[in-house]
């Protein structure tokens, strides 16, 4: 037969040692353990997905910041493009996923207007069903006309736009250099003719050609037109002059204070993911936008770096969300 022996001495010895130890010590003897476990995340590649055409601006911007992070972290960090739905299809997929934070959505101006354009059809909420992890950039709307026409300012477009009918194109229903527009003509009382495209390129294609009058535009996408000669930029809807076009005013300088847009481009997850991972995701993520050398990649293609951290970024989103949805009811802005 067996015999039994009382454990009780053994474990009361057992409790008088810890509690000689302290708490302090315990986590002292515990922290090489989370720090192990934080230098092993994350255990599998990360899907970074981007909801637009690869070579767009917001991939371009992903891909560098997802270089910089594999390189700093040793983060395998894979890029998949999932575009179409005007941004949601992507966004759907992101909040549907495991919340683990393996899966990231790269967003922009557009999913905060989306949350109103596309209310109960979007197939997610966009606060509710997604966590935002960090802030990464941002780029004004430019306004440009044709560099050989009569309008030469704003207030020529405010003038031309009261007498007569002017065309105005953008990059299509809903974007955000539509919204931009619509924003115009609610401050201004300016009634312009919107003329919607399949994306920016092939507006700027029509105003070079003289089929319309004015494009309100993503930034870096007019860029190279007004520096090669053949548009004109009025103004920038950013906070400050770019250095690129040092002699172009921003809408506060030609009176416009409240036409100041930001097409910001930031990270999320899907809805539950850990506090801890959360912070290791956004504490990186800000740590490399921060970095000089990112910054200047950032510059060089039209953004303006913009480092949030997770609950900064929730609130930045979460007000812009709610700006543009009076904006976008103010204006009767529908998309089909």
């Amino acid at each position: 037969m067996f015999e039994h022996h009382s454990d009780a001495p053994a474990m009361a010895q057992r409790r008088r040692v810890l509690g000689a130890l302290g708490a302090g010590t315990l986590a002292a003897m515990a922290a090489p353990f989370g720090r192990a476990l934080a230098a092993d995340w994350p255990p599998h590649p990360i899907n970074y997905v981007v909801p637009f055409s690869a070579g767009g601006l917001t991939d371009v911007a992903a891909r560098q910041v997802s270089k910089a992070l594999s390189t700093a972290e040793n983060w395998n960090i894979v890029i998949e493009n999932k575009p179409g739905g005007s941004a949601n299809i992507g966004a759907s997929y992101v909040a549907r996923s495991t919340p683990d934070g393996l899966t990231w959505l790269a967003i922009t101006l557009s999913h905060a207007a989306n949350a109103t354009l596309f209310a109960g059809k979007a197939g997610y909420d966009l606060m509710k069903d997604l966590t935002p992890l960090a802030g990464i950039a941002s780029s004004p709307m430019m306004v440009v006309v044709n560099a050989k026409s009569d309008i030469k300012s704003m207030d020529d477009l405010a003038r031309a736009a009261k007498s007569g009918s002017l065309a105005a194109g953008s990059s299509g229903n809903g974007t955000p250099p539509h919204l931009t527009l619509e924003l115009y003509q609610s401050l201004t009382g300016a009634k312009l003719l919107h003329v919607p495209y399949k994306g920016g390129a092939p507006s700027l294609t029509d105003l070079i050609g003289g089929q319309i009058d004015v494009v309100f535009s993503n930034y870096p996408e007019s860029l190279p037109h007004v520096k090669s000669g053949v548009l004109r930029a009025l103004a920038l809807s950013g906070k400050a002059r770019s250095p690129e076009l040092p002699d172009v005013p921003t809408v506060a300088e030609v009176g416009l204070p409240d036409l100041i847009v930001e097409n910001f481009t930031g990270v999320l997850g899907p809805a539950g993911i850990p506090a801890d991972i959360v912070e290791r995701i956004g504490g990186a993520i800000v740590g490399q936008v921060q970095q000089p050398d990112m910054q200047a990649s950032l510059a060089k293609l039209g953004f303006v770096a913009q480092p949030r951290g997770p609950a900064e970024f929730k609130e930045y989103l979460g007000s812009e969300v709610k700006r543009w949805a009076k904006i976008i009811r103010d204006a009767n802005i529908q998309v089909g």
